[in-house]
């Protein structure tokens, strides 16, 4: 199964535009924070017809406004910090810091944690943990992109957004 990584939209909905068709044989998404407004998080949650699973960021200005949108779509379950879910058989952590996601995938708890926040992709595998950051989807620092976990694999893809 394809789990999307997302993370640093910035309200870019062009790049989110962009971003949804791509994303249709991915079951589930992870977003790693910074959507800013909530419409962006709206456009998602309408635009994915999976799960998605989402940590707020430090950009994230009205988390009172994205848990009612969250609520309302009834497939988007936000989380403050880190969250944690298990898909096909794969313990996944998310959080929007990189620090965070760091400790997360040494900590021997998870396959694989993902991060935001500094809107560059990294991808480290420590002791068979995929440690990842997805890039941004706003595409301020270069190419805007996301990544894609494969749960049969246990492998991650960045995907440039274009």
């Amino acid at each position: 199964m394809l789990v999307a990584i997302l993370s640093d939209a910035h309200d870019n909905i062009w790049n989110v535009e962009k971003t949804l068709p791509r994303l249709r044989e991915a079951e589930t998404m992870i977003f790693c924070g910074d959507f800013c407004a909530p419409f962006t998080l709206q456009m998602l949650a309408e635009g994915f017809a999976g799960p998605i699973h989402a940590v707020l960021g430090n950009n994230d200005g009205d988390p009172l406004l994205l848990s009612f949108i969250a609520g309302k779509a009834g497939t988007v379950k936000l989380y403050s910090g880190m969250g944690a879910i298990e898909v096909d058989g794969k313990k996944l952590a998310f959080t929007h810091y990189p620090q965070i996601g760091e400790a997360l995938g040494r900590c021997g708890l998870y396959h694989a944690a993902f991060s935001g926040h500094t809107h560059r992709r990294q991808l480290e595998v420590v002791h068979g943990v995929v440690c990842a950051n997805p890039g941004e989807v706003m595409g301020r620092f270069g190419e805007p992109s996301f990544g894609l976990y494969d749960t049969a694999t246990g492998k991650f893809r960045f995907e440039e957004i274009r």
